[in-house]
């Protein structure tokens, strides 16, 4: 056995379990606590399985997407969760995260580093298909968690639905029309509820 493969593998697992540890904006459907980085993931995950006949390209690489979702926010353990309604310098939060990525993923060995730098990156950037649909369910589930919370993230924040609206549409639209469609009328919904201020 290579156990210098191995110890940088069990480095990486042993690192990006304190992804357990970032609290995201988002709450839990039940509304007991704030969803964390892991549970994110792995809900976008299993979300990527169950939907994925909704995606807009077909022959999708699914093993690539799943990849993708299980690392996207990894790099959350260096750079910390950024809300999605929040003030923010975008090119600022990107360059923690290229940093985030190169020295989390940079335990692993050689080749996988780069595998899961290049998914990253890949996800990132949103240009392939599999990118896209990602990107979809990474929109998707929270706003399924702010509207089965009554919006209770929406109202402290006190998020808009043309910004939520704006945000699903350029991030939904390309990877699944069906899912975007189901959005709109999931947010019109929320306003007509008070969940979410027109």
């Amino acid at each position: 056995m290579d156990t210098d493969r191995l110890n940088k593998q069990l480095a990486f697992i042993i690192e990006v379990d304190k992804a357990k540890q970032i609290l995201r904006n988002t709450i839990l459907m039940d509304a007991s606590r704030q969803e964390n980085d892991a549970e994110h993931m792995w809900h976008m995950a299993l979300g990527i399985l169950v939907f994925a006949e909704y995606a807009n390209e077909k022959e999708l690489d699914l093993l690539k997407i799943l990849k993708m979702a299980l690392i996207h926010d990894i790099v959350e353990i260096d750079a910390g969760d950024t809300y999605a309604y929040g003030e923010f310098n975008s090119e600022v939060v990107a360059d923690c995260e290229q940093k985030a990525a190169r020295r989390i993923f940079g335990l692993l060995p050689e080749e996988q580093a780069a595998e899961f730098i290049a998914l990253w990156n890949e996800f990132e950037r949103a240009e392939t298909k599999e990118a896209r649909f990602a990107k979809t369910l990474d929109t998707f589930m929270p706003v399924l968690h702010n509207y089965h919370t009554q919006g209770k993230q929406w109202q402290k924040n006190n998020v808009t639905s043309d910004r939520v609206l704006a945000r699903c549409s350029a991030r939904m639209a390309p990877g699944s029309e069906k899912l975007w469609e189901y959005v709109q009328e999931l947010l019109d919904d929320a306003v007509k509820k008070g969940y979410l201020k027109p």
